[in-house]
């Protein structure tokens, strides 16, 4: 067949009525056609090569089959990335195109953001951030199916999907202490973001529960960057009772106190034992020795935040009612000795 095969062309080749081939190939023949009848649909239409017209059919069932995503600035970051690939590839294969804006930190673009994937008919919304953040959904968000994913809606009418961060404070904290260490300093970063306070929450509670004092918090003076982490580093291990184990707010931080140590004179792990957050590919295993850290779920916040919007288009299932948490996991490398003596 020259030119490209029609719903017609299937229905003859399958002996059966048009309207079968457009239910069974829509997705709309339950208990309308007969199951040895749309076994003969598929095995025609995979035959000729047909598949149906997505135009035409978003047209009858008016949907555009697109999800509108706006980002912060995480689609511009490398760090980020993950997430925003994650959910591109969900999208793709659920059949969806994903029309992404990244505002780049400005808020004044985020209005005319929505506005301009509202007028292109999206299916859905979702927002995406950089960092775990509060976010109060624009009105867009809540005419339409929406997903938060890595910042959560203190009103709790749009549901998120965000890092366990509480429980990874907490799984940091234990990387030290399983190891021995319990004269530990905490490098913060400064300002705080919204996830130290409950990664701090976590390492009180994991220290807590082994009898020990929760460890002094120091924070790495108005970043989370590298020349931060020399600064809060430095600090700490220069006070007369040095700290075995230094817990860092993120891998930049850590590598910061990677190069405090070294110009102390102080090995890593020897004196003392490092361990990061965030698991940056561009950090984290490039430090030697390698740096033992706290994985983010980037990857599994884009993957699950898409697949609920697509389950409650395709299936009508119902949008989480609260926010998920996912876990933080470690990722022992070589930062970290045990404490003897």
């Amino acid at each position: 067949m020259s030119r490209k095969p029609t719903a017609k062309d299937v229905a003859a080749r399958a002996g059966v009525a048009r309207s079968a081939v457009s239910m069974v190939m829509n997705g709309h023949d339950a208990g309308m056609v007969a199951p040895d009848k749309r076994q003969l649909i598929l095995d025609a239409a995979a035959e000729l090569g047909y598949t149906p017209h997505s135009v035409a059919r978003s047209l009858r069932n008016q949907r555009t089959h697109t999800i509108g995503l706006v980002t912060d600035q995480i689609a511009s970051s490398a760090f980020g990335g993950q997430l925003i690939r994650a959910a591109t590839d969900v999208a793709m294969e659920a059949g969806y195109l994903l029309l992404t804006v990244d505002i780049h930190g400005d808020a004044s673009r985020e209005g005319p953001a929505y506005e301009a994937l509202r007028h292109r008919e999206v299916d859905a919304f979702m927002f995406a951030a950089l960092s775990l953040r509060t976010y109060d959904p624009p009105t867009q968000m809540r005419e339409r199916p929406s997903m938060l994913a890595n910042c959560f809606d203190p009103s709790g009418v749009i549901p998120g999907v965000i890092a366990d961060e509480v429980e990874g404070g907490r799984r940091a904290a234990q990387l030290l202490l399983d190891a021995g260490h319990r004269d530990v300093v905490v490098l913060a970063g400064d300002p705080p973001l919204v996830a130290m306070p409950r990664r701090l929450a976590g390492i009180t509670a994991a220290f807590e529960a082994v009898g020990a004092p929760a460890p002094r918090v120091v924070t790495s003076g108005s970043g989370w960057e590298i020349s931060n982490g020399i600064r809060a580093a430095t600090e700490a291990l220069s006070q007369p009772q040095r700290p075995t184990g230094l817990l860092c707010a993120n891998d930049r931080v850590a590598n910061g106190a990677y190069l405090a140590a070294a110009r102390l004179g102080l090995d890593v792990p020897g004196d003392v034992s490092i361990v990061g957050y965030d698991d940056d590919e561009n950090v984290a295993q490039r430090l030697l020795p390698g740096l033992t850290t706290i994985a983010l779920p980037h990857h599994e916040i884009g993957a699950t935040a898409m697949s609920a919007l697509i389950a409650h288009l395709d299936d009508g299932a119902p949008l989480p009612d609260s926010d998920r948490l996912l876990p933080c996991e470690p990722v022992p490398r070589d930062s970290v000795r045990p404490l003897h003596g």
